[in-house]
């Protein structure tokens, strides 16, 4: 029963680690996807992505850019693994939600 107890430790926690790397790897390559496009400027503040995202070679999630006072949240579609292969691609779509800061004052 120890055994047991341990493998499935084990496993959840390297499934903990490829689930926190895939979203350091998806943040990564839609940063190099803007620089490419000459959009450097815009900064990704938060990825989302499901439970399953890092087990599959195609995903849905969810990403937060921000772009001087300006915040919006968009879909995108990953084909392919960031982690595992060499072939990935980034697919805006759709828009979730955009919200603008405005100030007053000197």
């Amino acid at each position: 029963m120890g055994k047991l107890f341990s493998l499935i430790v084990l496993v959840v926690l390297g499934y903990a680690g490829l689930y926190v790397y895939y979203g350091v790897a998806v943040q990564q390559e839609v940063e190099q996807q803007l620089a490419d496009r000459g959009l450097s400027s815009i900064t990704v503040d938060d990825v989302t992505y499901g439970l399953t995202a890092p087990i599959s070679t195609s995903a849905n999630i969810a990403i937060t850019l921000t772009y001087q006072g300006a915040q919006a949240t968009v879909d995108m579609a990953v084909q392919g693994h960031p982690v595992f292969s060499d072939e990935v691609s980034v697919e805006f779509d759709g828009l979730q939600a955009l919200r603008l800061g405005i100030s007053f004052g000197q």
